[in-house]
């Protein structure tokens, strides 16, 4: 069964950084594509980054030359490093698996995919 675990998250100033963890288990991280996506309150939940197998990267705008996502396929795990970091990226943070990365094809919110559980990001204002 394949689950996966996510870690770090928290409270942080304006400018401020943290980096998210996403574990995944039941199977290897080799073969998989990561998104991640993040639902702030009274939003919806939207994708900001991906990354493919062979390591390929994606994000949007919002978050582009701010955030960095890379994995250790050893450690199975991605990371997502959040820099500069704003009140409006307030957020729950989720990871997810997702097929592909490319072509948008992550933004799309998929039931039966595997999620991480979600993590708290404040950045107060």
């Amino acid at each position: 069964q394949v689950q996966l675990v996510q870690s770090g998250g928290g409270l942080v100033q304006p400018g401020g950084s943290l980096r998210l963890s996403c574990t995944i288990s039941g199977v290897t991280l080799t073969y998989y594509s990561i998104a991640w996506f993040r639902q702030a309150p009274g939003k919806e939940r939207e994708g900001i980054s991906c990354i493919t197998n062979n390591n390929s990267t994606y994000y949007e705008n919002v978050v582009k030359g701010r955030f960095a996502v890379s994995r250790d396929n050893a450690r199975n795990t991605v990371y997502l490093q959040m820099n500069s970091l704003k009140p409006e990226d307030t957020a729950v943070y989720y990871c997810s698996t997702t097929a592909l990365c490319s072509g948008g094809y992550y933004l799309t919110i998929r039931d039966w995919e595997t999620w991480g559980q979600g993590t708290q990001v404040t950045v107060p204002s």
